[in-house]
């Protein structure tokens, strides 16, 4: 009889992945974590519901395959490349001195020096999947603190490549030559760049022509191949399967058809990934943690100390800036899921035994544990911590404004950038506020009045000359920053006129408390402006579509948020839109009217509106008589309902031919 316990097992998987996502949004935590916690329960070291490890771990591969495909995907070399120094910097120098600061530690307790630069290599790397996750949740993404983190845990990934390729060297380190370690790097380096090389002048053609056949499930199977087949090509090189689906996702990546690769896989990377996390917490045996609890949650203890101190230390000196510091100092300080790759093949080389490896496992977990609350806690630290420092870390770079009345613009991207280009065309004076040490280089290079600084922090907005400003502008994505520049502005300056631009509909009413005179959000904004648009099209006003707008942005944009509003100018407006307007038609040459009288287009009887002119040759006829005959670009002056408006407009329009 056919042996169905992979079934029965793959069974028991999905239906904790599907309660553990479930449970996730709800409390809104990462589901790795879920993940993890449910295959040390569910493991062969656990209640044992999952008895045989090593068949999941089949399906594990496949996931982590799928897994590093994506994240080389959303990697974009391009965009690496063009990052700024100071990202690139800050990536290289936490992975530089992570390992480095580890490997003098394993040094110091008699680890052999191959050793120590492996753990380094462990400790070195952060979760991905994680942070990003955690982030976007809280409307982060976009925050500068969002964009280092982010950009930091990209260069992280890059660096796997150079990482998995020097464990089997590291491993071998007592027993083989120089010249060997050398050759073998070689080989394989030049291996990866073969496949890289074929891939990258292959798949992206095949890709289009898949894609040009407009058949969706041959466009997913394609891309599982070419992630699958990636991997099994590095796997016969000698190197991890992991490594050539990152590899794949990398040559793809700048492709034109990167995001719908994306979007078809991210269904399966989800699925996958879930299985993968769960083999992972399997590994870990309860007697070990039970054993060895106290060192595994010491080692947590040094690895999120040691890494959330030395992130803290370099985006400080690059940033200047103790509140990002601490934000992305304690978002990393987690150990990544891709140490669990380099751990599982530390152990095939002899870098590591199985009680490190159990420890090593614990630590891990419980960092992933830990981060949602340790970047829960980091902005009210950061602020706190900011403040006890006071004066020491630097303030804002520019010279306050002897002249009053200019405005002062905290944040440079796109919408400060084109608020700047605007008061300089209208002859208004502005100084600029930008954390992002590129964005001031350029800026100043091309002219700008742009200061290096924190707004948050009230020495720096008094620097930049807010006692003098007439408006304040706070155009930056990060939702917690705007709220303590708006709260720090409206303490110093109770006249100041501040307009704050915002991304979510929640932070409304809490930015208005705080001294906000005008909230700006950008999707309310696309709404009215859509809303408008279409009124026009309906050949209301223009007087009454800017009544419309200016009562819902007096309302806070409480119509768009689903609240009631009341007073009688909401019932006068009411009145208006049901009511009788004008509006203007021009006849075209090829409109059933020309050439026709009035009598016999009978466009009131059609219609109900009433022609009360006719422009014709830039001069006013009033109150054309019935057998007025209409002529090309003649332009008739309408009364009516706007109902009735939209009528004539459809029955005076040239007929499209068939």
């Amino acid at each position: 009889m056919t042996d169905l316990s992979v079934l029965r097992e793959l069974l028991i998987v999905l239906a904790a992945i599907l309660f553990i996502v479930f449970v996730s949004q709800k409390l809104r935590l990462p589901a790795i974590i879920g993940f993890l916690l449910a295959g040390v329960v569910m493991g062969p070291h656990g209640l044992k519901v999952i008895r045989d490890a090593a068949q999941v771990e089949t399906l594990a591969e496949i996931g982590v395959a799928l897994l590093l495909f994506t994240i080389g995907l959303e990697f974009s070399l391009g965009r690496f490349v063009s990052a700024s120094r100071a990202l690139i910097l800050a990536g290289a120098l936490q992975i530089l001195l992570t390992t480095g600061v580890v490997w003098a530690l394993s040094i110091v307790f008699g680890y052999p020096t191959e050793t120590g630069i492996f753990y380094g290599f462990l400790v070195s790397l952060s979760s991905t999947a994680i942070v990003l996750r955690i982030y976007k949740d809280r409307g982060e993404s976009d925050a500068l603190s969002g964009r280092v983190a982010t950009g930091v845990l990209l260069l992280q990934d890059l660096c796997i490549v150079p990482m998995m390729l020097s464990v089997p060297l590291l491993g071998q380190a007592g027993t083989v030559s120089a010249p060997l370690v050398a050759w073998a790097m070689g080989q394989a380096l030049l291996a990866l760049l073969l496949i890289a090389f074929g891939a990258r002048k292959v798949f992206p053609w095949l890709l289009r022509q898949i894609a040009l056949l407009r058949n969706r499930e041959l466009f997913v199977l394609f891309v599982v191949f070419i992630c699958l087949g990636t991997a099994w090509l590095t796997s016969e090189v000698g190197l991890s399967l992991a490594l050539g689906a990152f590899i794949a996702g990398l040559v793809i990546s700048d492709s034109e058809l990167s995001h719908q690769v994306i979007a078809e896989v991210l269904p399966l990377r989800d699925s996958f990934s879930g299985i993968f996390f769960i083999s992972i917490g399997m590994l870990l045996r309860l007697d070990n943690l039970l054993a060895d609890g106290l060192a595994a949650l010491g080692i947590f203890a040094v690895i999120a100390l040691l890494k959330g101190l030395i992130v803290l230390l370099v985006i400080a000196r690059l940033y200047q800036s103790m509140r990002l510091a601490v934000v992305v100092g304690l978002s990393l300080a987690q150990v990544g899921e891709f140490s669990f790759l380099l751990a599982r093949a530390g152990r095939d080389y002899g870098l590591m035994t199985s009680t490190e490896e159990q420890i090593f496992l614990a630590a891990s977990i419980l960092s992933m544990f830990a981060t949602p609350f340790l970047i829960q806690s980091a902005h009210a630290l950061g602020f706190g911590l900011q403040k006890m420092i006071g004066q020491s870390t630097a303030e804002a770079d520019a010279e306050p404004r002897a002249e009053s009345g200019h405005v002062l613009i905290v944040g440079y991207g796109l919408n400060g950038q084109n608020l700047a280009r605007v008061l300089k065309e209208v002859g208004i004076l502005y100084t600029i506020l930008e954390m992002d040490a590129a964005l001031v280089r350029d800026a100043k290079a091309a002219g700008e009045p742009i200061a290096f600084g924190d707004g948050t922090r009230p020495e720096v907005l008094a620097k930049a000359g807010i006692a003098e400003a007439r408006v304040l502008v706070v155009a930056i994505s990060d939702p917690i920053a705007t709220a303590r520049v708006v709260s720090q502005a409206r303490s110093m300056r109770g006249d100041l006129y501040i307009i704050v631009r915002t991304r979510y509909v929640a932070e409304i009413d809490r930015l208005y408390r705080l001294g906000a005179n005008q909230v700006i959000p950008e999707e309310f904004e696309t709404s009215v402006e859509i809303f408008a648009r279409v009124l026009q099209e309906y050949h209301l006003p223009r007087n009454l579509i800017a009544l419309q707008v200016d009562l819902i942005r007096k309302e806070h944009y409480g119509a768009l948020r689903g609240l009631r509003l009341e007073g009688r100018q909401l019932d006068e407006l009411s009145r208006y839109l049901v009511g009788t307007t004008t509006d203007t038609v021009l006849v075209l040459e090829s409109s059933p009217a020309a050439a026709r009288t009035l009598e016999q287009i009978e466009l009131r009887s059609r219609s109900g509106v009433t022609v009360i002119a006719v422009v014709r040759d830039g001069k006013s006829i009033p109150a054309p008589p019935p057998d007025f005959r209409l002529a090309t670009n003649d332009i008739l002056v309408l009364l009516g309902s706007h109902q009735a408006l939209g009528e004539a407009a459809q029955i005076l329009s040239p007929r499209l031919q068939d």
